[in-house]
């Protein structure tokens, strides 16, 4: 994929660009991200008991996240993402997982009430709210009950910061915005900081 998509008006193009290049230093850096997310799933568990939940994990990356619950006990983890850079070596580096590439906006391949706990890491900012929408959509379409959000909540680090100008991001919208776009979808809608700025928000199926 040429840099020239990097500067493409199409979101889903410079995307895509963006997360096939830095694919190779996520492969590097995939256990100590995992090991990251694993305190973060402590305080999950302390909401949802993930013993013999099935769970999908939408825009999955290098499958750190997916990795993380399912070391936590979820009993099955799938992970789906639309750069085949960051899925070339997911399945050496968590073998017990499954991944397929695919669309977050579109998952069409997927049954409705697929799965226990719909999940996205580090994904939903990215986008602008419209787009957010559609991924929203799809994940409650898939989920049987939870949907489950890692991302960014409170103050973001300056390095952060940076890099998601450089992302064209919308994470100052996501942070204002977000929990008001889960509460249109989803009830019991909350979140949780687990520090650094990140943190989880949670939501129940209201057709449950």
């Amino acid at each position: 994929m040429s840099i020239l998509h990097y500067f493409s008006k199409d979101p889903n193009k410079r995307a895509k660009f963006i997360f096939n290049f830095i694919a190779p230093l996520y492969h590097k850096l995939d256990k100590t991200i995992e090991k990251g997310f694993l305190k973060t799933v402590e305080l999950l568990q302390e909401e949802i008991i993930l013993n013999e939940k099935s769970v999908i994990d939408i825009g999955t990356g290098t499958g750190a996240w997916g990795g993380a619950l399912l070391k936590s006990g979820a009993e099955s983890a799938h992970g789906v993402d639309f750069s085949r850079k960051m899925l070339l070596k997911n399945k050496t580096n968590h073998p017990k997982m499954t991944f397929e590439y695919g669309d977050a906006e579109n998952l069409e391949n997927i049954k409705d009430n697929s799965f226990d706990i719909v999940t996205a890491s580090f994904v939903l900012h990215g986008v602008k709210e419209d787009r957010r929408n559609k991924i929203l959509s799809e994940m409650e379409r898939i989920s049987k009950k939870y949907i489950v959000i890692n991302d960014f909540i409170g103050k973001t680090p300056i390095f952060i910061r940076f890099l998601e100008f450089m992302e064209k991001s919308d994470y100052k919208n996501f942070k204002q915005n977000f929990c008001n776009e889960l509460k249109t979808r989803f009830i019991n809608v909350h979140k949780i900081q687990s520090g650094y700025g990140t943190g989880l928000y949670i939501g129940l199926k209201s057709s449950v």
